[in-house]
């Protein structure tokens, strides 16, 4: 099997987890395509007995690895989403973070989920992606987010307003902090410690959800993901930040853009013992009686 490795710098206390990583494909003679600037951040760090390929573009990749092992949390696997793109390489997270919704291996499986990965034994996942689109070009080809597009201050200033259209139609003004547009996936990153529901993946919807709202009697909006939505922005400040997950730009408040569901979808690796629900359980504490703990 060929697999492509994407990691970032990581503490020594990690260092372990990741050397099993390599020896566990090692174990199965995995070919690897290392990013290379991971590559030269674990060099001499971590031993490997194969002589690995380094790639830096997703073009390098396209037609020529089987999957894309991500090290790290969600944040590191949602790097992952473009070097992959419209490719349909799948994509696997082991996590080395924190809570891990996307990158959903725990370090403790390592062993048996390199074992389910190179036999096969998973099934896909496929998720949506939002784009973003305006008269400037915005975020390069890098204009989509698996997790969320959102709208921020860009310091301190006062509030900002938010003119939403749906289809062309007047939404409604938001007068935030900001506004989260997410997908079923992100709905459980941002969106959700702004007070946003839980979507399932394939609920086919997006979620609008603001961001310390001034008018209190404002609540996030779930939507078909069939609708186009377009903004314009309004306050004190001229520039503002926009984020297509962990990217970020600087915009103009003359600048009008829309936000719709994007042409391609990216596949995500479930193994055989997983599902979302089980995820979702564990990473919520749902179901657990802790009172006693």
């Amino acid at each position: 099997m060929k697999i492509a490795i994407y990691g970032r710098e990581f503490s020594d206390a990690t260092l372990p987890y990741v050397q099993q990583v390599f020896d566990n494909l090692d174990k199965h003679d995995a070919d690897l395509f290392i990013y290379e600037k991971f590559a030269t951040f674990i060099k001499g760090k971590v031993k490997h007995r194969k002589k690995e390929s380094t790639f830096n573009h997703y073009k390098e990749l396209k037609g020529v690895v089987d999957v894309m092992l991500s090290l790290g949390g969600d944040g590191t696997l949602l790097d992952t989403v473009s070097l992959i793109r419209d490719s349909n390489i799948p994509i696997i997270g082991i996590n080395l973070g924190r809570l891990g919704f996307l990158a959903s291996i725990n370090k403790d499986d390592i062993p048996a989920a390199i074992e389910s990965l190179v036999h096969k034994e998973y099934t896909i996942d496929s998720r949506h992606l939002l784009k973003v689109e305006s008269d400037t070009p915005l975020f390069g080809d890098e204009n989509f987010a698996l997790n969320d597009i959102t709208i921020h201050r860009r310091d301190n200033s006062a509030m900002m307003i938010i003119h939403a259209y749906l289809n062309g139609e007047f939404l409604n003004s938001y007068w935030a902090d900001g506004l989260i547009v997410a997908t079923p996936t992100g709905s459980t990153a941002y969106s959700l410690s702004c007070g946003g529901p839980i979507v399932f993946p394939l609920s086919e919807n997006f979620v609008i959800t603001p961001i310390s709202p001034h008018n209190l009697n404002v609540r996030p909006v779930v939507i078909s993901d069939t609708y186009k939505l377009t903004f314009e922005l309004e306050g004190r400040s001229s520039k503002f930040l926009l984020s297509c997950d962990s990217r970020t730009e600087v915009i103009d408040n003359h600048l009008k853009f829309s936000v719709s569901k994007a042409d391609f979808q990216i596949n995500l690796i479930r193994l055989k013992n997983e599902s979302y629900l089980s995820t979702l359980r564990n990473k919520m504490l749902w179901g657990i009686d802790r009172r006693n703990y």
